[in-house]
Order: structure tokens, then sequence, then C-alpha cells
């Protein structure tokens, strides 16, 4: 098959941010396909663009190729939420375009957020006569409206209006998450595919002791909790923030923030203002570099703020954590929490409750054994249910048959 993704933020592995797209493109083009992507070259995490990468080209022992051209995308990403949806805007005509010189084209995949995206791929995959698969890894913009970003009436029954057109114009609707299914099928999706969002357990060791990070980063000694991902309005990371100074006399813990977003220089504002040493902010790192960081954390945190929304999302970094496996601190309830209780994966707490928060990484931190029961279990957990491989032969599957659908 020839794939075509619409994905504005896509990111590759040498790259920051999340690389689930890349991940199931690689094995993809194991199977044999050719996936061409047009993406952005402006960053999701930092905001910077990566120029003189057009287009880049990847290709596997067999020949079989991954193409990532990058369409034109105005990059005042991070300013406003207008400007935002200025940057959305661009790139949906902008990918458009380049999107009518790809030939022979078996199948167009398009994914949300940001859903005006999703109209591109169905505009092109209507054109070349070919089928439409749409993938929702976020409900957007039913999480906007939730977290207060999105509160223009006008923009709002408009964004609603292409999340009912575009589930129904897909011939299937994939979601990363069993929370997202009732949702969409609500809103007129046809036929929906679950493909959760996992990890690639051969990136991870979970025996090595990240002594190289530890040390290049002055945290030697130290008990690391690490927070690993964006700093968005969304990921509640002051109440980070707060069980940091719970745990101010606790000399041997440190809290550890790795990424970038729009929220990252009022984060480090607020820790200077409170006069926290045991708090390290560091710039995000490709995924190739991930494993070494998550090897030097003895637990990770995986935070989201309490609304009812969120209870419904698989985040990608609570995978990523059970990969490598480390016990996870979470405090998001909902289908991810009964992930982490069920594989015995880390200790759970009230989102929002900074309190809670301190005390089980105070937990974490006193039982070393525990934790690494915690971590094996997670591990194991994954292996099961969320290998990155098995989950990619399962969309390969999904997309064969839409392209060659069986007789009868």
């Amino acid at each position: 098959m020839n794939i075509l993704l619409i994905h504005q933020f896509f990111a590759s592995l040498d790259e920051p941010g999340g690389t689930r797209h890349h991940e199931l493109a690689r094995r993809l083009a194991d199977l044999g396909h050719h996936v061409t992507i047009i993406a952005s070259p402006v960053s999701y995490l930092t905001g910077a663009s990566k120029k003189g990468r057009v287009p880049w080209v990847q290709c596997q022992p067999d020949g079989e190729c991954i193409t990532v051209l990058r369409a034109y995308t105005y990059q005042a990403f991070h300013r406003s939420f207008v400007h935002r949806v200025i940057s959305f805007i661009s790139f949906m005509l902008s990918s458009f375009i380049i999107g009518l010189g790809v030939r022979d084209v078996d199948l167009v995949w398009g994914t949300s957020p940001p859903i005006f995206q999703g109209a591109t791929a169905w505009a092109l995959a209507r054109l070349k006569r070919v089928p439409f698969l749409f993938e929702v890894r976020d409900l957007w913009p039913a999480f906007a409206i939730a977290v207060g970003v999105l509160r223009n009436k006008i923009l709002i029954r408009l964004s609603e209006w292409l999340e009912r057109f575009l589930y129904r114009q897909a011939q299937v609707v994939v979601v990363n998450s069993p929370g997202f299914i009732a949702h969409v099928q609500r809103r007129g999706a046809r036929q929906i595919e679950l493909v959760p969002n996992g990890a690639d357990l051969a990136m991870f060791d979970p025996d090595a002791d990240g002594m190289a990070f530890r040390a290049a980063h002055g945290l030697e000694g130290q008990f690391i909790a690490l927070y690993a991902g964006a700093h968005g309005l969304s990921n509640d990371l002051h109440v980070v923030l707060e069980a940091a100074v719970r745990l101010g006399e606790r000399k041997d813990i440190s809290i550890v923030f790795l990424g970038d977003g729009k929220e990252k220089p009022a984060l480090q504002q607020r820790a200077q203002e409170l006069g926290l040493s045991n708090v390290r902010f560091l710039a995000p790192i490709p995924k190739t570099e991930m494993p070494a960081a998550l090897a030097a954390a003895d637990a990770c945190i995986a935070i989201l703020k309490p609304i009812e929304m969120y209870k419904t999302t698989y985040p990608n970094k609570v995978f990523d954590y059970l990969a490598a496996g480390r016990p996870v601190v979470n405090a998001i309830d909902g289908v991810i929490r009964t992930v982490v209780e069920q594989a015995g994966a880390g200790i759970s707490v009230p989102p929002g409750d900074a309190a809670a928060l301190a005390q089980a990484i105070c937990a974490l931190a006193d039982d070393p054994s525990g934790r690494q029961e915690m971590g094996r279990r997670g591990r194991a957990y994954l292996a099961q249910h969320f290998d990155r491989g098995a989950l990619a032969n399962q969309l390969a599957a999904l997309m064969e048959s839409m392209v060659s659908p069986p007789s009868g």
C-alpha cells in the first residue's frame, strides 16, 4: 500500500515530542508499505522550526520508505489561541496543496488533533477516490472547551460540526483509548476500531542505571521523580510544584521536569519564587535519548487537570514509563488509572491533590524493593497488552482490509 498521512505535529525519533506515528510508520514500512507524511516544520513541543529538512526520507533495508514532506505553517503557534488557529489553518491549506502532488495513494490517514488537518485528509481522499481513515488521539474540541481554551460560541459550533462531519465521512474511525469510543459513536462514527497507545519494549532497558544522565545533570545520589512531556495548561504541573514544597525536608528527593511547552516559563518563575532547590527543569530531548532519561528515574509522574473529560485518555508517557520498568505516580483518573492499577505498576492519587502526590513520592522513595517490583509488573503488563509492534500489525491489517476488502 501507499499510505498518505496528514499530521501537522509529526515527530521522528530524533526529535522531541510524541513519536507514535513514526514508530507505527516504521513498522508499516517493515511490512512492505510506503508511508508519505505531510507535516509542519514547526515543533509542537518547542515552537522551533525545522529548517533545511524538506523533504526527509528514511528507507528500510528492503527498500520500503517513509517520506516526510514539510508544508508551510505559520510559526507563532504558542503565542495565543488565535495564533494557534491561524497555524492550524495555514497547515490545512498548504498540506492540501502538497497532498495533491502525491501520486498513487491507496489510503489517506487523517489524525486529530488538530482537527482541521482532518478536513485536508478527507478532501484528499475524496479527490483521489481512496478510503479515508480518521484517527482520534484527543477529543477535540471537547477537551479544549473543558479546559477553557475554546470559549467562542461560533468557533465551538463550527468545530463540533466539523468533528461530526469527519466521523461520519470516515470509513473507519480509529481511537487510541477505549474512553473515546462512546464519544465518537454518539457523534456518528460508522466503524470504530481501538488501536491504543503503547510503547516499543526493545527501546527501553529496565535494568539500565542511568548514571550518565544523572552525572550530566548533577543528580547523583538523589531519588528522582521524573515528569517527561509537554508543559501545557492541561498538564497541571503547578500541582507538582506544590508537592515539591511539601517535599522540601526530604533532601534526598529531586523533582525533574523534562520537556517544554507554553507553561514552562511560568513554572520556572513560580519555582524560583518558592525557592525550590529540589526542582530541576531540563530541556526536551529526542525520543532516542528518552531511554537514558527514564533509566535515571526512580519513579515517573503522570498528571492532568482534574477535569471529567480527561478520564477518557491514555497518555503516551505512561506507556513509556511502563516499558522502562519504572513505577508510575499517577494523578489521572479514569481509564489510565485502570491500566496502572491492573498492572500493579504504581500509586494512583486524586488529580489536583499536591499532598497526596508528595506522599506517594515519599512512599516510593522509602520502598526500593516495592518500586522495583512495580516496575517489573508494569513492563510485563505492557508486553502483554500494549506492545507497539503488535499494535502496528493490528493497524496494518485494518488498513489492508480497507484497501482490499474481503470478497462477500
